[in-house]
Protein backbone atom coordinates (compact mmCIF):
# COMPACT_ATOMS: atom_id res chain seq x y z
CA UNK A 1 0.00 0.00 0.00
CA UNK A 2 1.19 3.61 -1.05
CA UNK A 3 1.82 6.35 1.40
CA UNK A 4 -1.13 8.68 -0.47
CA UNK A 5 -3.90 5.60 0.01
CA UNK A 6 -2.79 5.28 3.45
CA UNK A 7 -2.95 8.16 4.54
CA UNK A 8 -7.20 8.49 3.00
CA UNK A 9 -8.47 6.73 6.16
CA UNK A 10 -9.47 7.89 9.51
CA UNK A 11 -9.82 11.25 10.99
CA UNK A 12 -7.57 14.42 10.42
CA UNK A 13 -7.31 17.78 12.47
CA UNK A 14 -8.31 21.08 10.40
CA UNK A 15 -5.56 23.56 10.94
CA UNK A 16 -8.15 26.38 11.95
CA UNK A 17 -9.37 24.25 14.54
CA UNK A 18 -6.06 23.01 15.74
CA UNK A 19 -5.48 24.31 19.31
CA UNK A 20 -1.91 23.95 19.92
CA UNK A 21 -1.64 24.20 24.13
CA UNK A 22 2.05 24.52 23.94
CA UNK A 23 2.15 27.40 22.30
CA UNK A 24 -0.84 29.07 24.53
CA UNK A 25 -0.33 32.11 26.65
CA UNK A 26 -0.87 30.10 30.19
CA UNK A 27 0.17 33.41 32.14
CA UNK A 28 -3.85 34.28 32.86
CA UNK A 29 -4.42 31.05 33.60
CA UNK A 30 -1.83 30.57 36.29
CA UNK A 31 -2.42 34.00 37.63
CA UNK A 32 -6.29 33.42 37.73
CA UNK A 33 -6.00 29.85 39.67
CA UNK A 34 -3.09 30.64 42.01
CA UNK A 35 -5.12 33.90 43.50
CA UNK A 36 -8.75 31.25 43.19
CA UNK A 37 -7.85 27.72 43.78
CA UNK A 38 -11.39 27.22 43.29
CA UNK A 39 -11.47 27.67 39.74
CA UNK A 40 -9.70 24.13 38.89
CA UNK A 41 -12.52 22.20 40.36
CA UNK A 42 -14.97 23.34 36.98
CA UNK A 43 -15.78 20.96 35.04
CA UNK A 44 -17.52 22.92 32.31
CA UNK A 45 -21.28 21.57 33.36
CA UNK A 46 -22.63 25.11 32.43
CA UNK A 47 -25.22 25.88 34.90
CA UNK A 48 -23.47 29.41 35.18
CA UNK A 49 -24.19 30.25 31.92
CA UNK A 50 -28.05 28.90 31.95
CA UNK A 51 -28.49 30.98 35.41
CA UNK A 52 -26.55 34.13 33.84
CA UNK A 53 -28.61 37.14 33.42
CA UNK A 54 -26.21 39.06 30.90
CA UNK A 55 -26.18 36.10 29.15
CA UNK A 56 -30.09 36.37 28.14
CA UNK A 57 -29.03 40.23 27.11
CA UNK A 58 -25.97 39.93 25.32
CA UNK A 59 -23.75 37.66 23.79
CA UNK A 60 -21.51 36.09 27.25
CA UNK A 61 -20.98 33.19 28.02
CA UNK A 62 -19.10 32.02 31.31
CA UNK A 63 -18.82 28.26 30.11
CA UNK A 64 -16.91 30.06 27.05
CA UNK A 65 -15.05 32.63 28.98
CA UNK A 66 -14.02 29.64 30.74
CA UNK A 67 -12.96 27.72 27.99
CA UNK A 68 -10.72 31.13 26.30
CA UNK A 69 -8.76 30.95 29.78
CA UNK A 70 -7.86 26.97 29.76
CA UNK A 71 -6.87 27.51 26.50
CA UNK A 72 -4.84 31.15 26.69
CA UNK A 73 -6.82 32.80 23.92
CA UNK A 74 -6.99 36.19 25.76
CA UNK A 75 -7.93 38.29 23.12
CA UNK A 76 -11.64 37.12 22.50
CA UNK A 77 -11.36 36.98 26.42
CA UNK A 78 -11.00 40.57 26.18
CA UNK A 79 -14.33 41.15 24.88
CA UNK A 80 -15.84 38.09 26.94
CA UNK A 81 -14.39 39.77 30.34
CA UNK A 82 -16.32 42.99 29.99
CA UNK A 83 -20.00 41.97 29.40
CA UNK A 84 -20.32 40.39 32.82
CA UNK A 85 -22.46 41.90 35.33
CA UNK A 86 -21.14 40.52 38.38
CA UNK A 87 -24.40 39.70 39.89
CA UNK A 88 -23.27 36.68 41.05
CA UNK A 89 -26.02 34.23 40.17
CA UNK A 90 -23.64 31.79 39.10
CA UNK A 91 -21.97 31.94 41.92
CA UNK A 92 -25.01 30.11 43.31
CA UNK A 93 -26.01 27.39 41.22
CA UNK A 94 -22.24 25.83 40.54
CA UNK A 95 -21.90 22.57 41.66
CA UNK A 96 -18.67 22.38 42.56
CA UNK A 97 -19.02 25.73 44.66
CA UNK A 98 -16.31 27.73 42.07
CA UNK A 99 -16.18 31.13 43.12
CA UNK A 100 -16.92 32.41 39.49
CA UNK A 101 -17.61 36.27 40.35
CA UNK A 102 -13.94 36.21 41.52
CA UNK A 103 -12.93 34.18 38.29
CA UNK A 104 -14.13 36.88 36.13
CA UNK A 105 -12.77 39.76 38.19
CA UNK A 106 -9.40 38.55 38.01
CA UNK A 107 -9.58 37.58 34.79
CA UNK A 108 -10.23 41.03 34.25
CA UNK A 109 -7.33 42.26 36.38
CA UNK A 110 -4.67 39.61 34.79
CA UNK A 111 -5.88 41.39 30.99
CA UNK A 112 -5.33 45.03 32.34
CA UNK A 113 -2.21 43.70 33.70
CA UNK A 114 -0.87 41.76 30.91
CA UNK A 115 -1.16 45.01 28.71
CA UNK A 116 0.92 46.77 31.03
CA UNK A 117 3.69 44.05 31.00
CA UNK A 118 3.06 43.43 34.99
CA UNK A 119 2.15 39.57 34.67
Amino acid sequence: MSGSTRNKFGFTVNRSRLIDYDSSDRLVREYITSREPSFRLCFACGGCTAACTAGHHAPFNLRRMNTLIRRGEIDPLRDEVTRCMLCGKCLLVCPRGVNTRNVVLLAAEAIRKLDRNEL
